[in-house]
């Protein structure tokens, strides 16, 4: 029984060990301010570091995210961002927040991933319809109707979604367990990538024909980010 003991703690450590791998990196100081300029600081979690005897205020804060993201375009929402590339001072802390605005009913986030961050989403106006789906074999469908005050997760690395499902504007806001977490778009990396897919490739990956794969690589893939 003592070695079955060991050997469950073993496991339990193993996986412990892998899930905290799968994160940004926990800091090893008070903060590490970002910086661009090689002659003023050290290379951390992909990120120069400025001095911290340099570190300011305005390192720290975003001011803005009172405002309205522009929906007028072919998806009708809008992502603003605030990861360490709009706040130096997240650098290696592991977190960031967008905001994302809906037009009234169709706005859509597309189904999209982020390879490096869990999301929490919290509906501050509207209803939303959101969801993710699971990884293969199952691919498994998980859905909510969101409204005011609700929250619901999207774990690290799934499709998810939201669709603005009210006849208003809709208003949510995200936190994310990277400083800068990356996005990606499924239509717009599969049908709009630079160089394009062969279509031959596609039409067989996909089970359509070659023309219609070539006419959904003509269009306009929409960032909404």
């Amino acid at each position: 029984m003592k070695g079955v003991g060991f050997l469950v703690a073993l496991v339990l450590w193993t996986l412990a060990s892998k899930l905290a791998s799968a994160s940004d990196p926990s800091p090893l100081q008070d903060f590490c301010v970002a910086v661009n300029d090689t002659k003023d600081g050290v290379f951390v979690n992909g990120k120069l570091c400025k001095d911290p005897k340099l570190a300011v205020p305005e390192d720290f804060f975003l001011p803005g995210l009172n405002i309205p993201g522009n929906t007028s375009n072919q998806v009708g929402s809008m992502v603003t961002q605030a990861n360490v590339q709009q706040i130096p001072g997240l650098n290696t802390l592991g977190i960031s927040l967008v905001r994302i605005d809906y037009a009234p009913y169709g706005g859509l986030n597309p189904p999209h991933t982020h390879p490096r961050a869990t999301e929490i989403l919290v509906v501050a106006q509207g209803t939303l319809y959101v969801g993710f789906v699971t990884s293969n074999p199952e691919n498994r469908l998980f859905t909510k109707v969101l409204y005011p005050g609700d929250v619901f997760v999207f774990p690290v690395g799934l499709i998810h979604f939201q669709f603005n499902i009210g006849h208003t504007n809709a208003v949510a806001f995200a936190a994310l367990s990277s400083q800068n977490p990356g996005v990606i778009t499924v239509a717009n990396a599969v049908f709009g990538s630079h160089p394009p897919i062969n279509p031959d490739l596609l039409s067989k990956a996909f089970q359509l024909d070659n023309n219609i794969v070539k006419q959904l690589q003509s269009r306009f893939w929409w960032d909404n980010n």
